[in-house]
């Protein structure tokens, strides 16, 4: 290897300078900190992880510790999405059987930065987002087993005993999708900021074909690529998932339809090739149908009806993506990544459409 070759170690994900406007106090959480980590006597240091767009991410060294902080984003219009105490708890009983953060600390004292937040052990490793960084490679052999890798641990996930672990409570399964749905709906009406026909045909394709109740598993709602810490060692192999906002006991293949709808491929339509969420269209990479047969294959699940969930998922997304774009709209956020988000929603309401119109995903 040439002396300037870089190696996957190279590539890991790293946090940068805050963003103006999301700075933390640090002396209230360095305050905070040291009461709990008085053994740690070097300074405190603020970084920011800079994808994401809920939930934001710190990284917060103290003396030889670093720990990842997460708290509201500022301006937020939708409280119950950014519980800070139920994320925590989440993890806290998540991590010692599915690999994911440790729970550190929780704070709700508002004096201490404004909003409730709460720390968890950093995780160190590659994060794959939408453009893969200058030199890194995926070889068509590493693009299938890392396909195959991302689709069994969503399918371990829903296999996980919530009851037994002591999140049986975390949401209610009977009538999940029902609710879903209503309830996407509310939201996109509450943050709507210009008028999207396709919105209103989507939305009542999906009011009519609802599925009948199926089976219960905890389910992560936002399962992609950028929240996967994989192995720099081997980035086929997954350290642990991230982003537990959205996590709750619901219909699994509602949690696989959103990870379907994540995965754009080398022959969708241009515009949504624009808005993918990682290279899940590298030469190599499993089909969203093959995605789908082989969480059936290790499940046992029926996933017959599949495109449902497939227009739902791409249709939530939406309306998530609309949400965020409502608070740059209104001046909530001067974070200029919010500024296209119209149009991404635009995209996923279109593909959406033309999934019901075609008859497949």
């Amino acid at each position: 290897m040439e002396p300037n070759t870089p190696t996957r170690h190279d590539f890991q994900d790293h946090a940068t300078a805050v963003r103006p406007g999301e700075e933390l106090d640090p002396e209230k959480l360095g305050a905070f900190l040291r009461t709990h980590f008085p053994e740690e006597r070097g300074p405190l240091t603020i970084r920011q992880f800079p994808s994401g767009h809920s939930n934001l991410t710190y990284s917060v060294s103290l003396g030889s510790r670093e720990m990842v902080l997460r708290r509201p984003p500022f301006g937020s219009k939708v409280k119950s999405a950014h519980d800070m105490g139920r994320e925590y708890r989440v993890l806290s009983k998540l991590h010692p059987v599915y690999p994911s953060p440790r729970a550190l600390l929780h704070c709700d004292d508002l004096e201490v930065l404004g909003a409730p937040f709460y720390l968890m052990e950093r995780i160190s490793g590659v994060i794959l987002r939408r453009q893969l960084p200058q030199g890194f490679e995926i070889t068509p052999v590493m693009a299938v087993r890392l396909g195959e890798t991302f689709i069994d641990r969503l399918a371990d996930l829903h296999s996980v005993d919530y009851a037994a672990i002591g999140l049986a409570d975390l949401g209610r399964p009977e009538g999940y999708m029902e609710r879903q749905v209503k309830g996407w709906i509310e939201r996109y009406h509450g943050s709507q900021t210009h008028e999207l026909l396709d919105v209103e045909t989507v939305s009542g394709w999906l009011r009519k074909n609802l599925p009948a109740q199926t089976s219960a598993a905890l389910v992560h709602n936002d399962y992609k690529f950028d929240n996967i810490v994989l192995d720099a060692s081997d980035i086929t192999q997954v350290k642990g998932v991230l982003d537990w906002e959205m996590c709750t006991i619901g219909d699994p293949l509602a949690d696989l339809g959103t990870a379907v709808a994540y995965w754009v491929q080398a022959d969708d339509r241009p515009e949504l090739q624009g808005v993918h969420w990682g290279p899940t269209a590298v030469p190599g990479s499993l089909t969203r149908t093959q995605l789908i047969e082989r969480y059936a294959a290790r499940t046992g699940r029926d996933v017959a009806n599949m495109l449902f969930y497939y227009v739902y998922a791409l249709f939530k997304t939406g309306v998530i993506v609309q949400q965020i774009y409502y608070r740059y709209h209104h001046g909530l956020t001067k974070d200029h990544r919010f500024a296209g988000m119209i149009e991404v929603n635009k995209t996923l309401q279109q593909t959406a459409l033309r999934a019901i119109e075609r008859n497949r995903l």
